[in-house]
């Protein structure tokens, strides 16, 4: 295999890994949670592993040059860490076969392209937990950002989780159709707290949400990362991403000459996400409760797509004691029962 021979023919020089992101270092969000993983996958290796970065690179034939440029000066591996990236990270890696490549979130593989991504619905239900327990008016808010699978996933379990302790709950999200917008995300709060929303979740990367709860007396959650910094009022607790777990998986096997395409989503169990960091507002009883789901998710007794359930319409889609599959949650495009409004075309 031609990696294994690059392999043994520079044992000593240190694997170089190239990192490209959708935003900036700095969003305390989606590439900041990557951007940390990358440090931790460099400290952890004792100097056999020089990575370098990328930030702000668009979906667009920008990130093909980008790709393509990071494979050119020598790195064995590239990662591309946003779902738009898929079809530019398919056609550079066609052109350079030696060159490992790894989409986030995505599901186009090659023999040298895998894809690899977090449970973030897991740390979404933990957060609906918490949600469901500590809002007043049963109205809860979500900053959402495009309308994917992996969005609608997150604002489902988010919903199923704060439905699984108070029945009463009603989701509602505002999509502002970019990852990273601190001004869109903020009008986006801002709309859902005028629309009655105590308690906000966003899959969005910037703090906005958290600085507008705190600014109006209401109540969200980090994500990707802690947010405490930015509204240590309204911050209930975060649902955090440990990507470097998958990045040094991924960069041992490499060296190793051992690596496979394929399919990673790791969650609680692997360590790749968690909820942590929580706010003073938290009762220690809700905190508890948290912590219980959170460690029956890891020890694969609790699901939170576990039937019965319910569409929005209120038609059952999966049938009591029945787990929604992999298959079927990445292929998720309607909501659950719970969540009003529609999914934007």
């Amino acid at each position: 295999m031609a990696l294994a021979g690059l392999h043994a023919a520079h044992a000593a020089e240190p694997i170089k890994a190239g990192f490209v992101y959708i935003g900036p270092t700095g969003d305390h969000g989606w590439t900041y949670s990557h951007d940390e993983g990358r440090k931790l996958l460099e400290a952890q290796s004792n100097g056999s592993v020089k990575t370098t970065f990328v930030e702000n690179v668009p979906e667009t034939a920008d990130a093909e040059r980008v790709f393509r440029d990071l494979a050119q000066k020598g790195n064995k591996v590239v990662f591309g860490t946003s779902f738009g990236y898929m079809n530019q990270m398919a056609k550079v890696a066609k052109a350079f076969p030696n060159t490992i490549f790894m989409h986030a979130t995505g599901y186009k593989t090659a023999p040298n392209l895998g894809v690899y991504d977090v449970r973030t619905y897991e740390g979404a239900y933990m957060l609906g937990v918490v949600a469901g327990k500590m809002s007043k008016g049963n109205k809860l808010g979500v900053v959402a950002s495009i309308p994917i699978p992996e969005v609608i996933r997150n604002i489902n379990a988010f919903t199923l989780g704060a439905r699984s302790v108070n029945p009463a709950i009603t989701t509602r999200a505002i999509w502002v159709n970019s990852w990273f917008d601190p001004g869109k995300e903020r009008e986006a709060a801002l709309a859902l707290i005028a629309q009655g929303c105590d308690v906000l979740m966003q899959n969005t990367d910037s703090p906005a949400v958290v600085q507008a709860a705190q600014e109006k007396g209401v109540l969200a959650f980090g994500w990707d990362s802690d947010m405490t910094k930015f509204g240590g009022k309204a911050h209930l607790a975060a649902s955090v991403l440990n990507w470097g777990v998958i990045y040094k998986k991924t960069v041992d096997e490499v060296a190793a000459g051992t690596w496979k395409s394929g399919d990673i989503w790791w969650g609680v169990k692997e360590g790749a996400v968690n909820i942590d960091n929580f706010g003073p507002a938290v009762p220690a009883p809700v905190k508890k409760l948290a912590e219980e789901r959170r460690d029956a998710i890891k020890a694969g007794k609790l699901h939170p797509f576990t039937g019965p359930l319910k569409e929005q319409s209120g038609k059952e889609f999966l049938a009591a004691g029945k787990i929604f599959g992999d298959g079927d949650l990445k292929k998720m495009n309607f909501y659950v029962e719970g969540v009003e409004g529609s999914i934007p075309k």
